[in-house]
């Protein structure tokens, strides 16, 4: 097991035509967008009805707290990069006004300071206590690094203090979501407080071995969120947990301990959230079988149970995983937050082995189910992200559930962490994203200046300089996608093997690598198990899915039929979509001759025409007037 971190915010910059102005739309418009939205949904109402010492009145989901958690995480990591005095000053009197909503004894949930105060921890499973004391600790530790005030991390240190002395001695029992193991990791770094990974794993080895989520559905009007009219919060998620009559944790992956688990479940964001945690804790105590287990899950998820574009879980009841190969495309969920906790998941896992399948899953899904979940204007967001759509499936500006808003905003503001990562003399270039860097390598400060057009150019240049010459080694990301690349050194030819990593080890001084990883359109089929795309096929190049959107067709998307010796070139269009590379190309679709007042008619007597194609990057779609889209195309 290797330990490798992700070179620095502050140490990296990104400069590039493609993320770079999503980045700043991130920073300038998004974020503004979502503090008013914390405004207007009650969020930030409820802090302050709560540091007043009042009672009732709570607005919004129980776990709305999260909201403002995550964005005070985005907004540091903003500030971790940028000067920005009006931003910092917003984040200081948001982070005033949390700690001033905190109990004397270190308890902080607004919903139960204002509607249960007695009955605090005994609905784990739907009241998400651990689960937005999960985000304040990510927020403080961001906000602590970003500007190295204390103010937000002694708030969560404190509440981490009292949850500490809480479990298990006095409640025993996991969160119903996952969030709080990885958020403790996190504190244990930042404070050095081994006991926090200690209480990390403990929320992730009692997952699965206690009753406890059962106990609860069995005494629902004993617990917070019970609603004599309806069952409320505490009867919501039973039909989650339920089957023919009978407790099933597997939507909350607590129907065996981990290393019994062989399939990944249930509700998706919270399974990325668990296996993220488990694999931070898999580091600290150096348990090299629970890494080994989760990769057996990761080659489930990725083998049977994802969609091309990188998204995760396939159903809407439940938010959930189902069965292997069952990945419909009109009715695929791929909530944006799971793809998100994806990007987490796998980041972590390539720092712990430095496999390169880790790497191309984050590059996957960023640029397709991720990037997806935002309009390109930063102020609309898909919940779930279909595959196809007949027009009425659209991005909204909020949710009353508005967990995914945020999360975009917080990925976007720390994607410099994602490109590249230091293990110990060797600097790992994960992404390919135009940049300046400086990483420290085995104590010596390297500097990188990585140039490309990607993901619509095949071309990269990485210069690097050092203060003084320095033996490291610099590996570089062979993409998965790609069957052809060539590698060079001040203009010497390097092997390429296959994909993965090829490690260029030498005495860097004042040296320039060039790479090429040619793109080429590829038509892609599923594993036949999959029925919902039987005798249809997918277009990608590159990193890029791509997809057919009604302003773009000639015939409704349904009628084209495409195979692969069906000619498509690629071209750049700046006029459209905020300037994205398209396939253009003639392809077969039904001759309408004949038909006449028919409904049918034998199959000998159809003929086939011609029509333009246009397809767009999937990330695309709905940014015009809403209409029809697929990705799945049938196969000619």
């Amino acid at each position: 097991m290797m330990n490798a971190d992700a070179v620095p915010l502050s140490d990296v910059t990104i400069t590039d035509d493609f993320w770079r102005p999503r980045i700043e739309t991130n920073r300038d418009v998004t974020i503004e967008y979502q503090y008013e939205q914390l405004e207007t949904s009650g969020c930030l109402e409820n802090f302050r009805r709560a540091a007043a010492g009042e009672t009732g009145g709570f607005e919004g989901f129980w776990f709305a707290d999260t909201d403002a958690y995550k964005w005070i995480e985005a907004a540091s990591y903003v500030l971790a990069t940028t000067d920005d005095p009006d931003l910092e000053e917003r984040v200081d009197e948001v982070v005033d006004l949390i700690a001033a909503a905190q109990e004397d004894d270190g308890y902080l949930n607004t919903y139960f300071a204002l509607e249960e105060p007695a009955k605090k921890w005994t609905n784990l499973n739907m009241m998400h206590e651990l689960y937005c004391a999960g985000h304040l600790i990510e927020a403080a530790v961001a906000h602590y690094r970003a500007t190295g005030k204390t103010s937000l991390l002694d708030v969560a240190t404190k509440f981490a203090d009292y949850i500490d002395e809480v479990f298990p001695d006095e409640v025993d029992g996991a969160p119903g979501h996952q969030e709080i193991e990885l958020a403790l990791v996190k504190l244990a770094r930042a404070t050095g407080e081994d006991r926090y990974v200690e209480l990390a794993a403990y929320f992730i080895d009692v997952r699965g071995r206690t009753d406890r989520f059962e106990r609860e559905f069995e005494n629902t009007e004993e617990i917070a969120g019970y609603d004599s009219d309806d069952g409320g919060i505490a009867e919501s998620a039973r039909g989650a947990f339920y089957e023919d009559g009978e407790y099933d944790g597997t939507y909350a992956q607590a129907h065996a301990p981990l290393e019994e688990q062989d399939a990944v479940e249930g509700h998706a964001v919270r399974a990325m959230y668990f296996f993220a945690g488990a694999a931070d804790v898999a580091a600290e105590m150096g348990d090299d079988e629970l890494l080994e287990h989760l990769e057996r899950l990761w080659r489930n998820m990725t083998t049977k149970r994802l969609y091309v574009t990188g998204g995760i879980g396939s159903a809407h009841e439940g938010e959930r995983f189902t069965e292997d190969y069952d990945l419909p495309n009109d009715t695929a969920y791929a909530e944006t937050c799971a793809a998100i906790g994806s990007v987490f998941w796998n980041r972590r896992m390539f720092e712990l082995t430095g496999d390169a399948k880790y790497a191309d899953l984050i590059e996957r899904t960023l640029y397709n189910g991720f990037l997806a979940g935002v309009s390109l204007d930063g102020t609309e967001f898909f919940y779930d992200n279909r595959l196809e759509s007949d027009g009425s499936h659209g991005r909204q500006g909020w949710f009353d559930c508005a967990c995914c808003p945020p999360n975009v905003a917080r990925l976007f503001a720390s994607l410099e962490r994602y490109l590249y990562t230091v293990d110990g003399r060797e600097l790992y270039v994960n992404q390919y994203v135009e940049s300046t860097a400086t990483p420290t390598v085995d104590d010596a400060e390297l500097e990188v200046a990585q140039t490309t057009d990607y993901p619509w150019d095949s071309e990269v240049t990485i210069d690097v300089e050092a203060p003084e010459p320095t033996q490291a080694t610099i590996s570089l990301r062979v993409p998965e996608w790609c069957d052809e690349a060539s590698i060079e050194v001040n203009g010497e030819p390097i092997p390429v093997d296959g994909d993965g990593y090829v490690s260029l080890e030498r005495t860097w001084d004042d040296d320039r690598i060039t790479a090429t990883f040619e793109m080429s359109v590829t038509v892609v089929r599923s594993h036949p198990a999959v029925a919902a795309n039987a005798g249809r096929v997918a277009l990608e190049r590159g990193p890029i899915v791509y997809c057919l959107e009604e302003p773009d067709a000639e015939r409704p998307v349904h009628q084209y039929r495409v195979d692969s010796t069906t000619d498509l070139e690629p071209v750049y269009r700046d006029d459209l979509l905020g300037g994205v590379t398209v396939l253009e190309g003639e392809a077969p679709v039904p001759a309408l001759d004949g038909w006449g007042n028919s409904l049918y008619r034998p199959a000998e007597e159809c003929e086939e025409t011609t029509a333009q194609l246009t397809a767009i990057p999937y990330y695309a779609w709905d940014n015009r007037e809403s209409s029809a889209m697929r990705v799945w195309l049938q196969e000619n």
